[in-house]
């Protein structure tokens, strides 16, 4: 649910997925649901229908599946939850039918795939072997990962185990290799980034600014001019600067002599004082900066205060309601 460009996280994997014809979501969530729920509803606003099966204790990767496998039917996607990409489904779906697969798993090319799921493929692109995060004594024998999206027979679901927690990369796809099932590798170039740290998360955004993401979703508010959206009910001082790519959210004032951008992103409500600074950054909700206070490379949480003549840095993350002193700096 963490915001990207202003919108929920989610948001871009249900609009990719109606994108490629999916329209009948199930979303497999035992974490804050009332928030999801609150934020999406039935996600009819995105062209899909979206449904909620809740775990009532945390079952794992493949558990959560299991749990939600009795609504599936015929050949379903499953998306991991902290995936930003936008991946060809139709053609991986093509893919998926011209090889009679039962399971197909998106991969990607890594340059460093040790943080990984690696994937190993035989010589017609069939799965040989699922090899979870090695570690460094281990070799790396391809740097092709488990990118977290899957095309699954919905038959072959009752396969995990119901009821207790499954991992489905350690248990489900090693069991459908070692069975002999018909199971592939789909390796595409298209962009791809797990969101999970807060450094990719700012990352991905910027990428998203800088068009290398083709979204299926546009940022919110209306375009002003080439590269900057702003929501309703912003103001921007006379004096004040905006430098594309930048989004402002609704409810945003910059005051005069306030400079944001370039590859600045401001949730609803901020408020950017006098001769202050935005760049490269990630504001969330209701963040405010006194008088030429500096937010350059970093992400702030909602509520966050920035006092006079503050600085905030590359790489520093400020959780919700945080307050810097005037004339402060981090990193120190």
């Amino acid at each position: 649910m963490v915001p990207l460009l202003g919108r929920p996280f989610l948001a871009y994997q249900l609009a990719l997925l109606r994108q490629h014809g999916v329209t009948d979501v199930i979303l497999a969530c035992s974490y804050r649901v009332d928030d999801v729920k609150q934020a999406l509803g039935e996600a009819e606003h995105l062209g899909v229908r979206l449904r909620y099966v809740v775990e009532t204790e945390p079952l794992g990767t493949g558990g959560g599946v299991r749990n939600a496998a009795d609504l599936a039917r015929g050949t379903v996607f499953v998306l991991n939850g902290d995936v930003l990409t936008d991946a060809d489904l139709t053609a991986m779906r093509e893919f998926h039918d011209s090889r009679g697969s039962r399971t197909t798993i998106f991969l990607t090319r890594v340059a460093d795939p040790r943080a990984y799921g690696l994937v190993e493929l035989d010589s017609d692109a069939r799965l040989a072997r699922f090899r979870e995060k090695p570690t460094a004594e281990e070799p790396i024998t391809t740097d092709t990962i488990n990118a977290g999206v899957y095309l699954i027979d919905a038959a072959l679901l009752a396969r995990i185990p119901a009821g207790r927690a499954v991992s489905i990369e350690r248990e489900f796809f090693p069991a459908v290799i070692r069975d002999g099932v018909p199971a592939y590798g789909w390796v595409a170039e298209s962009y791809w980034r797990d969101i999970g740290s807060p450094a990719v998360y700012r990352a991905a955004q910027l990428d998203m600014l800088d068009g290398r993401v083709r979204a299926a979703l546009s940022p919110p508010g209306r375009q002003v001019r080439e590269g900057v959206w702003m929501g309703e009910g912003t103001e921007v001082a006379a004096g004040a600067a905006i430098a594309p790519p930048a989004v402002i959210g609704d409810g945003t004032h910059v005051a005069a002599g306030a400079v944001v951008g370039s590859h600045a992103v401001l949730g609803r409500g901020c408020r950017i004082g006098p001769r202050a600074r935005v760049t490269e950054s990630i504001l969330w909700e209701r963040v405010s900066l006194g008088e030429q206070a500096v937010a350059a490379g970093c992400v702030l949480g909602d509520d966050v205060s920035l006092g006079a003549h503050a600085e905030v840095g590359a790489g520093v993350v400020l959780e919700s309601g945080a307050v810097v002193a005037e004339r402060s700096r981090l990193p120190r």
